[in-house]
């Protein structure tokens, strides 16, 4: 039961947290203007220029926090504050997600690593709650044992997915911090502002790579337990 906890309960309450704490930085430094007065799209394109990227469309999207890069089709997107916002939090996403962009011209291993392993974890993540639910009613036995060994498989490949995406999003923050000061976007006595909000975005990765790992030992304990019952 105690094992229990740890795999399940702890990753849920800490990603609970990791979800709070990006909130809080978020609504925090949107509301705190920059002195220069940038927006997040002419930060995201000084960013990216500063690096020789100049075939990236920079398009605005509805939602909070809804900001990604698109390497397949070259494409940045900024939520609606963050893209016409001046706020330290709206240039510090802007900026990270230019900083996915360089990763891309520059042929970064880790994002190109990750790109390759969209697919198949898109098909894991659709597949692994059906083969686990299966398994689990079917028993840890016999064929039920096979749909959860199926069901581990998909469960490790996104555990894999997650654990390659930090290094990609720790880069990209660094990348995005390095430049904001270097270009004169932001201040150096700005910069907590924009460390606050990245540093607890960063967190979310390593709350999702938590729960992951948390679902997959937590099968495979069910999967060695119905083996000792053999």
């Amino acid at each position: 039961m105690l094992i229990w906890a740890i795999l399940i309960i702890v990753p849920l309450l800490f990603g609970f947290y990791a979800q709070m704490r990006v909130t809080s930085a978020y609504n925090r430094n949107v509301r705190i203007p920059s002195r220069g007065h940038i927006s997040g799209r002419e930060a995201a394109a000084a960013v990216m220029e500063s690096a020789g990227i100049r075939d990236v469309e920079i398009i605005r999207v509805p939602g909070q926090l809804t900001d990604h890069y698109d390497p397949s089709k070259k494409r940045l997107a900024l939520s609606e504050h963050n893209y016409d916002g001046t706020s330290l939090a709206a240039l510090g996403v802007a900026a990270h997600e230019a900083g996915h962009a360089i990763q891309h011209k520059v042929g970064y291993s880790m994002m190109t690593l990750r790109q390759t392993l969209v697919p198949v974890t898109q098909i894991a993540s659709g597949a692994s709650q059906f083969l686990i639910i299966i398994g689990i009613v079917l028993g840890a036995q016999a064929a039920g044992g096979i749909f959860l060994m199926l069901g581990a498989a998909a469960l490790a490949t996104i555990c894999l997915f997650q654990l390659v995406t930090l290094p990609v999003e720790f880069d990209a923050t660094a990348r995005a911090k390095a430049q904001l000061v270097n270009l004169g976007i932001v201040g150096r006595d700005e910069m907590p502002g924009v460390n606050q909000t990245l540093d607890a975005a960063a967190l979310t990765y390593v709350a999702a790579f938590v729960a992951s790992l948390g679902s997959l030992l937590h099968i495979l304990m069910i999967i060695m337990g119905g083996r000792r019952d053999d």
